[in-house]
């Protein structure tokens, strides 16, 4: 018997308060749940924003998507001068809402990295109460909010300083709040796909998440229409919930505006018959590829998740 641990008669049932393992406390049901996941989202935001001043975060933070939409407007306008100025609001909505893509798609990556490479905390993560997925999406909460904050002002800066039309009044707010509903879970369930993979991977995992994100911005109508690819890579894009998230947001906030999908000549016009999609088409696509998207994340983490514990990937550190 170890010493100072009261002894029991054998047989008898646990007292509770004195040290033991008491599997109903970590059960728990939907609140423990609930607890492990705030907590992920705390800790998720101090490792974030504790680095700096909130000033100098701010700066950071949304630096890059400013900076990625001025770029290309200025392009626009060198190659397609007064023409041009009709593609900005498809532009610059374009590069905000990339921004928040790319936040949410390498911040769940990111976070296995970092907790796996940098502070090596991953293994004692993995072994606390709280479901290890939950733990990931709380984690990767924080960079979504900064690239949230990011979409905005890039919004704002293109309403603002570049003369970007806008209309709140014009604005579709069912379909907007339908598909940042649907788009945020489209874009969660990419991401855990995402840190499925870097939890297998090895040496140079950090530029992963980047390269698949610049792979699915290829195919998701983000800076330039659907239109302008060729045909299977056309019918890829219409697969892509991000598409047809994108479409929906571009719909809402701009009625009446550029479309990323459709057009003569289109897979799209083939398919449907009509040259672009209609909201309630929008809606429904959207809602069928992200179900498809957060299905699909859910087998591939739990698959990825029970290799990595199998062959030890999670305790151990590449070097990269």
């Amino acid at each position: 018997m170890a010493v100072g641990t009261p002894s029991r008669p054998v047989g008898a049932p646990p007292t509770p308060g004195l040290g033991v393992y008491d599997a109903a406390r970590d059960a728990g049901g939907s609140w423990a749940v609930m607890r492990g996941f705030v907590t992920s989202v705390r800790l998720g935001w101090q490792m974030e924003a504790n680095w700096t001043d909130p000033l100098l975060f701010v700066i950071y933070s949304v630096a890059k998507p400013v900076s990625s939409a001025l770029i290309l407007v200025f392009m626009l306008e060198v190659i397609a001068g007064e023409a041009g100025r009709s593609f900005r609001s498809f532009v610059v909505i374009g590069s905000a809402l990339w921004a928040f893509v790319m936040s949410g798609i390498a911040g769940l990556a990111w976070a296995i990295l970092d907790d796996r490479e940098r502070y090596r905390m991953l293994k004692y993560l993995y072994v606390s109460p709280t479901n290890f997925l939950v733990v990931v999406l709380g984690r990767g909460v924080a960079r979504l909010a900064v690239g949230a904050v990011g979409a905005v002002i890039t919004l704002a800066v293109g309403v603002v300083v570049l003369g970007v039309p806008f209309d709140i009044a014009a604005i579709d707010w069912p379909l907007l709040i339908i598909s940042i509903a649907i788009g945020v879970v489209a874009i969660t369930a990419l991401a855990v796909v995402m840190a499925a993979i870097c939890i297998q991977t090895r040496m140079e995992s950090w530029s992963y998440p980047e390269a698949a994100a610049g792979a699915l911005f290829l195919v998701s109508g983000a800076v330039f229409p659907v239109a302008v690819l060729p045909g299977p890579v056309q019918a890829i894009a219409l697969v892509n919930p991000l598409t047809w998230w994108i479409v929906g947001m571009r719909d809402a906030l701009f009625p009446g505006g550029i479309s990323s999908v459709g057009g003569i000549g289109t897979v799209f016009r083939e398919w449907f018959g009509h040259a672009s999609p209609a909201p309630n088409e929008t809606i429904l696509a959207l809602l069928a590829t992200g179900a498809l998207a957060t299905l699909g994340a859910n087998v591939i983490f739990r698959v990825s998740e029970h290799r990595a514990k199998d062959r030890g990937l999670l305790d151990r550190t590449t070097g990269s």
